[in-house]
């Protein structure tokens, strides 16, 4: 009977590590004595550290039978926009069907941890952008890990290399007016994301733990 728990160091699977709040997971993952190593899917290539084990990837084309899946917890911070993505269809590929994939492969292989980096508001009811995020967290859900983390956050407070108007200027707003918006709406930074994110992953409560923005 496989339980929740582990015996750190631990090995940790990181899918989305040179995104925003994936930066901030992997930085702080490399940084703790409780994880023993991580293995990074990217789509390019990291710097080198001791405890990273960094796998250049084709996401479309990520095989079945690879080692990499063989690790005792996943943190999924992948994420796009539809703008990015080019269609609704190929940016429900990216937030939802491989988030899947990859935890279908890794409970196979054993894990028993699996933490996603979802967002506020999501629900079948909501926009398509929710209504996908939904998708997401209840295909994972099926897939049955012992102990399954959902992290909601509001707007990410971080300045991104891409352009994305509507966001600078919501981040604008955010800012200016942090302290009249109410807890759960206001914008979260990223190492805040990061660290709830690692701690679900390091968490040995068992069964499904939803973390929404006001408590980041």
């Amino acid at each position: 009977m496989i339980t929740t728990e582990i015996t750190p160091p631990l090995r940790l699977l990181l899918v989305g590590a040179t995104g925003a709040v994936g930066q901030h997971v992997l930085k702080q993952a490399l940084a703790d004595s409780r994880i023993g190593h991580v293995v990074a899917l990217t789509r390019r290539v990291l710097p080198s550290h001791a405890k990273l084990e960094n796998h250049v990837v084709d996401f479309s084309k990520l095989p079945s039978d690879s080692p990499w899946w063989i690790v005792d917890a996943v943190i999924c911070t992948l994420g796009t926009t539809i703008k990015v993505a080019g269609s609704p269809s190929e940016f429900a590929t990216i937030d939802r069907d491989l988030p899947i994939y990859v935890a279908k492969q890794t409970r196979k292989a054993g894990a028993t941890r699996f933490v996603l980096n979802s967002s506020i508001g999501a629900s079948l009811d909501g926009s398509f952008y929710l209504r996908t995020k939904a998708e997401t967290e209840a295909g994972i859900r099926e897939v049955a890990f012992p102990n399954y983390t959902i992290v909601r956050p509001s707007l990410i407070d971080t300045n991104r290399t891409e352009s994305r108007p509507g966001e600078s200027f919501a981040i604008f707003i955010a800012r200016t007016f942090r302290l009249l918006i109410p807890k759960r709406y206001r914008a979260v930074k990223p190492e805040n994301i990061a660290h709830a994110l690692l701690e679900g992953a390091l968490s040995n409560n068992g069964g499904e733990r939803i973390i929404e923005s006001d408590e980041l």
